[in-house]
């Protein structure tokens, strides 16, 4: 048996608890539809259900009470808000459908021609255009103990990659990008940890990283419009994105300038596999199809563009990604850290 003060505790929390967990409505006349699909026969029924708070969607009922009962439920909560944001804290706002991680509504983005923005991974102050000056031809040459030990690397990794994929270069690409992608976020991780540590800045290098890591995304974003990946190439990037983390993560632990080195080596080899598509495309091998949406807003394409200019973009970016990783590399070798000498200004 429940004691006094025990009863007493449990009401005050119901009461106070109740109205935020818990509503009620009553409908009448055959207006109620059980969960089932078959009606209530009665006069009036009165139902009750538990309320979940949840950012991004409206709280949810466990019993439906009919299409007529539900729009005049809508026009109460709309009411309600609009009542207390006029009169400035009147009614509950709890119903206010949030669509933001923080809790807080977000604002419309719209782009410069007034059009809605889209995009919720990226946004117009994101975007950039590319720069197709860039040295592509830029290579570094292997000195160091280290330095040969990347570059050889890089090159038995690129053996099976030749044999797996062959000329399928949009595959090539998509399943490529999904690896590219873990160096910048590794290493934007382990900078951060270190930041924390040592109570220091770290020169602009972790949101430079990450900023790599992000754009490395983007393309494989991009590509997954072009080429659909088959259920064993799915497969592969699971095993070979699990090999790959693990393994550049135990590099940088041990090493930054090596792990660093391996990453300029890769984007030197991914310069090479997106110019060899460029041949592809030109030579009518692989169709030319329109640009992705996606890849116009984010590289601010001219609406025409084709899947060429998409290449184009994606490999000045990889030829940036390859000065950045041999410039940290180099870095470490002249026996600076990394937070002791900023990164480039100008990421994209």
């Amino acid at each position: 048996m429940m004691s006094r003060n025990t009863m007493k505790v449990a009401r005050s929390v119901i009461g106070h608890m109740g109205p935020r967990y818990f509503s009620t409505a009553t409908a009448r006349g055959g207006a109620t539809t059980l969960l089932n699909g078959s009606p209530f026969k009665g006069d009036k029924v009165v139902v009750t259900w538990m309320r979940f708070p949840a950012l991004g969607a409206r709280n949810a009922s466990t019993l439906a009470l009919g299409d007529k009962q539900q729009e005049e439920d809508k026009k109460k909560v709309h009411g309600g808000a609009t009542g207390a944001a006029a009169g400035g804290g009147g009614g509950n706002n709890n119903d206010k459908a949030i669509m933001s991680y923080w809790g807080v509504e977000p604002t419309k983005v719209t782009k410069e021609d007034g059009s809605e923005w889209r995009w919720n991974c990226f946004k117009p102050w994101e975007t950039y255009k590319a720069d197709l000056s860039i040295d592509l031809k830029k290579h570094h040459a292997p000195v160091t103990f280290l330095d040969k030990v990347a570059y050889w690397t890089v090159k038995a990794l690129r053996f099976p990659t030749d044999i797996f994929f062959q000329r399928r270069y949009g595959c090539r690409a998509m399943m490529l990008e999904t690896v590219a992608a873990v160096p910048g976020m590794v290493g934007g991780l382990l900078l951060h940890c270190k930041s924390l540590r040592r109570f220091e800045h770290s020169g602009g290098w972790i949101k430079a990283l990450l900023e790599e890591a992000e754009n490395e995304r983007m393309h494989l974003m991009t590509f997954m419009e072009v080429a659909q990946p088959r259920w064993y190439e799915r497969a592969l990037v699971f095993t070979v994105q699990g090999v790959f983390f693990n393994a550049y993560f135990l590099a940088y632990l041990t090493s930054p300038k090596f792990a660093h080195r391996i990453v300029g080596y890769l984007e030197e080899e991914a310069i090479h596999s997106y110019t060899e598509f460029l041949k592809e495309l030109d030579k009518g091998n692989i169709e030319n199809v329109p640009a992705p949406a996606i890849a116009i807003d984010y590289w601010r394409l001219p609406a025409n563009s084709t899947l060429r200019d998409v290449v184009m973009v994606v490999r000045a970016d990889e030829a940036h990604h390859r000065d950045v990783n041999h410039f940290a590399s180099d870095i470490h070798y002249q026996g600076h850290e990394l937070k002791e000498a900023p990164a480039p200004i100008g990421y994209h």
